[in-house]
């Protein structure tokens, strides 16, 4: 069973995720935020893990640790975010957009698209 304009009938219909996307990029954003106190002591685990090597191990390892804790936090906050934002898509915003008609929806129709067949045999 294909999903289908409500409308108009159409098969032709996309989703518009702005849910999703804003959700991701603020998540995104909020998880790097929320790692910034926690940078220090990553970067200082980095930088102890790497003192054996001298100064240039010693810089590399600070590097490090704040960039994982950076990028873990981002991907942490893009998973949540992205998560929140794909409810609101289903269970508040008009999601699906036809492209035959151009209306938007909350749930496309799930039944078949009426067909209009020939009848092909002997009424009795």
């Amino acid at each position: 069973m294909n999903a289908h304009c409500p409308y108009c009938h159409s098969a032709r219909i996309i989703t518009n995720d702005y849910g999703r996307k804003v959700g991701g990029a603020v998540g995104t954003a909020a998880g790097v935020a929320s790692v910034v106190p926690r940078t220090i002591i990553a970067v200082e685990v980095g930088a102890m893990a790497s003192a054996i090597t001298g100064p240039v191990g010693f810089m590399a390892g600070s590097v490090a640790g704040f960039v994982l804790s950076g990028l873990i936090g981002g991907y942490v906050g893009n998973k949540a975010g992205t998560a929140l934002g794909e409810v609101i898509d289903e269970n508040i915003l008009d999601n699906y957009r036809c492209l035959d008609c151009t209306k938007h929806f909350s749930r496309p129709s799930q039944t078949e698209r009426p067909r209009h067949e020939e009848y092909e045999g002997d009424l009795e």
